[in-house]
């Protein structure tokens, strides 16, 4: 079977990258911008290969950072949470807001118009149903990243900053889009750097050595570019 012919604009882009090279963030995203664009704004995906043995639950990769220039995307958040701190809630920014009705409504009719979901503890008794839905969309509420909490204005002031939780997946592998290609070089950099200390910093003890293999910089719909970090 004959593999699809590469469009013009990403042969042309392949053609700036050097394959066998290692690149710094800046040279990275020199080349990023240098690249024909599309008709949208894409964003900018770092993806990576970690170190680690996905069958061990102390080797487990997650953790969550807050972006110094968002992620370029209108979030929408969801919120459990009981009656009287709904208008806390709402005041915060939360576009949805609500408990056993909600959770019916994902469950039922599959709906997932939301980028992020917060829970209180009383109400994880009905969002732990979900996850099985919301674990594989990495949607899942969760204390370690701050989305299980009683101060859900604060965690929907966070998500609505740029917080981005992270968590590997089952082949120990790791995707997330830190910014749009129309940021500036400055603001991308900032972005991925910071970033990266995060996922540094997330270092499960238990891994021993570099705690990626391989890590990866591009567009949505960009040839990669690898990062020797």
């Amino acid at each position: 079977m004959n593999q699809p012919k590469a469009s013009k604009r990403y042969q042309a882009a392949t053609k700036l990258v050097e394959s066998q090279k290692l690149y710094s963030i800046e040279d990275a995203v020199d080349v990023l911008k240098k690249m024909p664009r599309t008709k949208f704004d894409e964003t900018i995906e770092l993806s990576c290969k970690l170190n680690v043995d996905p069958k061990q639950s102390e080797q487990m990769v997650r953790g969550s950072v807050i972006l110094p220039h968002g992620t370029g995307k209108k979030i929408k958040v969801l919120v459990f949470c009981e009656p009287e701190k709904e208008s806390k809630a709402k005041e915060a920014g939360a576009d949805y807001i609500g408990f056993q009705e909600l959770a019916d409504k994902i469950l039922k009719e599959g709906w997932f118009d939301f980028d992020y979901c917060i829970s209180t503890p009383g109400m994880m008794r009905v969002v732990s149903k979900l996850g099985k839905v919301l674990g594989p969309r990495g949607l899942m509420p969760s204390p370690k990243t701050g989305t299980v909490t009683e101060n859900v204005a604060h965690a929907i002031e966070e998500a609505k900053r740029g917080k981005i939780d992270f968590r590997m997946d089952k082949f120990g592998c790791l995707q997330v889009g830190l910014g749009k290609i129309s940021f500036s070089e400055k603001a991308l950099k900032e972005n991925i750097s910071r970033f990266v200390e995060a996922l540094n910093a997330s270092k499960p003890a238990a891994v021993k050595g570099e705690l990626y293999t391989t890590l990866y910089l591009s567009t949505t719909m960009s040839p990669s570019i690898r990062l020797g970090l």
